[in-house]
């Protein structure tokens, strides 16, 4: 131990966060465990760092006896009041125990400590700076792939893309540029797992926060989104002043801004529509582009829907798409029926489809409910 070492200690701490004092405690607790492992001597012992020069001593505990036996852990009645006059048969007094070449064993000891509380540390920081962050969208670089993830430098740490959080047909090559939003960061000895995806539904929001100043700043609000990755999503947005159209500033101008988000989204089609408190006018507009005649409710959380005979497949949309998305971004379950149908439905459900806002992303119609709100539609 010397001066340089306990100067690299006070860097330490500047500049990791590292207090001098914590290291200084491992760096002591572990000399007394490689003194126990090399030299077998008294179990009872502390290691004392002098904090200003780096000098250590080893100070063992021994008992005060007439006649030695264990001279590891007794020191003689003699050799004691040498020591401390004072002392008497049976009392336990401190003793300098430090070998001769402890020096070089304490210098590797410490090294190793420092190293290894330096990296605990570093996988702290890192695991605080991300932690409070999932659900944000991050920029990174691709660095290479394996059968699971895709693994994404994201600056300080490193991001695992998961295959079934990649959109349908997207693939990468090293050094290609990506967003995907934090979805969870996992602690490990190993340092902290950062996983990311691009099909849940904060990636269309976070993204639309980017392109649109309106919602970055809150005067228009996404109050639900439900996606089918890749492939077609649905927006409930609702404008907190009543002179800002909040679908019309989603689009932006000739569709500029949606058509930005679709396409990072890989040509993903997003129907913006209108957030209504009232769960009549939401289901309304969910099922946009299709026109509803009437919306009755049946039971908590179950809506039975009449639409025009020529708005019935509309309505389902293709492989029950539409009506399956507005499932889920109302939180209903949702019967559809045709007009000329809903007074004759004789039980067999010809011409009905019912859907849930389940989001097992099944094509067929279901039989239950998810959450949230919308007007008229928009495509891109």
């Amino acid at each position: 131990m010397n001066v340089d070492f306990l100067e690299a200690l006070d860097m330490l701490e500047r500049e990791k966060g590292i207090s001098r004092e914590a290291l200084l405690d491992a760096v002591r607790q572990a000399l007394v465990a490689a003194y126990k492992k090399h030299y077998h001597g008294n179990p009872n012992v502390r290691v004392d760092i002098d904090e200003r020069s780096g000098t250590l001593r080893v100070v063992a505990l021994k008992r005060v006896v007439e006649t030695v036996e264990d001279p590891s852990t007794e020191i003689s009645l003699e050799e004691a009041r040498r020591i401390d006059p004072s002392v008497s048969p049976e009392d336990m007094l401190e003793v300098e125990v430090t070998p001769q070449n402890f020096g070089r064993v304490a210098a590797q000891t410490a090294k190793h400590v420092v190293t290894q509380r330096l990296r605990e540390a570093e996988r702290e920081i890192l695991y605080e700076m991300y932690a409070p962050r999932v659900g944000e969208l991050f920029t990174g670089t691709v660095r290479r792939e394996d059968a699971r993830y895709v693994y994404v430098d994201l600056g300080r740490g490193e991001g695992l893309l998961p295959r079934n959080e990649v959109l349908p047909g997207e693939s990468f090559r090293p050094g290609d540029r990506v967003k995907a939003v934090l979805v969870k960061v996992e602690r490990t000895s190993k340092g902290p797992l950062l996983f990311l995806s691009r099909t849940a539904p904060e990636m269309l929001k976070r993204l639309l926060e980017r392109e649109v100043p309106e919602i970055a700043s809150g005067i228009v609000e996404i109050r639900a989104v439900s996606r089918e990755p890749g492939e077609r999503s649905k927006v409930a947005v609702y404008s907190r002043h009543p002179h800002v159209d909040p679908i019309g500033t989603c689009v932006g101008p000739k569709g500029a801004r949606i058509l930005a988000v679709s396409e990072e989204l890989g040509g993903e089609r997003i129907d913006v529509i209108r957030y209504s408190p009232d769960p009549a006018e939401f289901i309304r507009n969910a099922l946009s582009p299709a026109r509803v005649s009437d919306v009755r409710f049946l039971g908590e959380r179950v809506a039975r829907v009449i639409v025009p005979d020529d708005q019935f497949s509309l309505a389902i949309g293709r492989r029950g798409q539409n009506a399956r998305l507005a499932a889920r971004l109302t939180g209903y379950k949702i019967d559809i029926r045709s007009e000329s149908d809903a007074n004759e439905y004789d039980g067999r459900g010809d011409e009905a489809a019912a859907f849930a806002p389940s989001d097992d992303g099944a094509a067929e119609p279901s039989a239950q409910g998810d959450t949230a709100g919308a007007d008229r539609g928009v495509q891109a």
